[in-house]
């Protein structure tokens, strides 16, 4: 389908206020609240663009595993479906470098990720090898990333009006509220649409619409979860996708953090374990854009050695949602398991 400017709009701003009211957004946004809603419709029923939460993956409260997986050519897809229905693998991606597939594995623990994770990849026909680093600090994330298309009053008009979900990382020092089952039963429904309703939620579960209400603001305020706004990268005006793997002296992670965020493609920053020890994942223009941004990465951020480029040939599933090969959402939710989150 065609995306209008208006639909860039109104992803933006849902990417800054990924709950927001339509009414509240229809002042900001100079359009009529049931416009809003039935644009909104639309753009999720043709997977142009689609709202999720998602656990948060910060080291401090859960594991933030990378996975580079090889596998078998000719079970390349079997290998990739299996691993996409792993509701702990997050994100597939196939890599145009020296490993066949790339994976993004959240758990709540290392225990976790080490004694259930692992032992369903060695189960999978196909997959011949995998090596993992993990995420010592996440930096920023695909939360952060924005179309930009909106002007500073209406950023600002947004952000005033934003919930804690639109916060992103956890602050410095919050290890995360425990949740009890309770309110943990809440998360697929979020991670289905991130903009559910707590009425919609009370009718599935069978609760009052008050008490769902009442577990769905500890949820939000809790910051386990990270919701965004996510829109098909072919209709984002950055089709490619680079990951560097790099080495940045270990006092000089934070200032390398705060140089990236300048970057308004910057899709992930995050502090590793492995050969080397940070990782940068940007879309860009083009593949032209991958030497420009190395330039600006060695000329920003002092001491930096770039290991590795790896260039996205395709993502077959992002934060839990399976994608088409023309990076659409296909409709298909892979929801993490309520007991995955943290507990009280």
């Amino acid at each position: 389908m065609d995306i209008s400017e208006e639909d860039l709009q109104l992803i933006n701003a849902l990417q800054i206020a990924p709950r927001i009211s339509w009414s509240d957004a229809a002042g900001i946004l100079g359009a009529h609240a049931t416009t809003l809603a039935a644009r909104w419709d639309r753009l999720r029923a043709s997977g142009t663009a689609w709202s999720t939460a998602h656990l948060i993956g910060d080291p401090k409260q859960m594991c933030l595993a990378l996975v580079d997986v090889d596998c078998e050519m000719k079970l390349r897809d079997d290998v990739t479906a299996a691993l996409a229905a792993i509701p702990e693998v997050v994100t597939v991606e196939e890599a145009a470098s020296n490993r066949d597939l790339m994976l993004t594995v959240i758990t709540p623990t290392l225990a976790h990720f080490s004694g259930h994770v692992m032992p369903q990849f060695r189960k999978i026909p196909g997959l011949t090898k995998y090596q993992t680093s993990l995420c010592t600090r996440l930096h920023s994330g695909g939360y952060a990333w924005r179309l930009n298309v909106l002007d500073k009053s209406q950023k600002a008009a947004l952000q005033a009006l934003a919930g804690p979900e639109a916060s992103g990382l956890a602050p410095a020092g919050n290890q995360g509220a425990p949740l009890p089952q309770s309110h943990r039963d809440l998360i697929p429904f979020l991670a289905r649409d991130g903009r559910a309703a707590a009425a919609d939620i009370a009718r599935a579960l069978g609760r009052s619409p008050a008490t769902v209400q009442r577990q769905l603001n500890r949820v939000l305020a809790s910051q386990v979860l990270s919701f965004r706004c996510e829109i098909a990268q072919k209709h984002s005006g950055y089709p490619v996708t680079c990951q560097w793997l790099a080495n940045v002296p270990p006092g000089q992670h934070e200032a390398a953090a705060a140089e990236l965020r300048s970057f308004r493609n910057i899709r992930l920053s995050a502090s590793t374990t492995g050969r080397t020890n940070f990782v940068i994942l940007m879309w860009l223009h083009s593949l032209a854009d991958v030497m420009n941004a190395e330039q600006a990465l060695q000329l920003r951020i002092p001491g930096i050695q770039l290991v590795e480029s790896v260039v996205v040939l395709n993502a077959a599933k992002r934060v839990g949602w399976m994608l088409n090969p023309d990076s659409t959402a296909t409709g298909a939710v892979v929801v993490p398991a309520a007991e995955l989150a943290p507990t009280a």
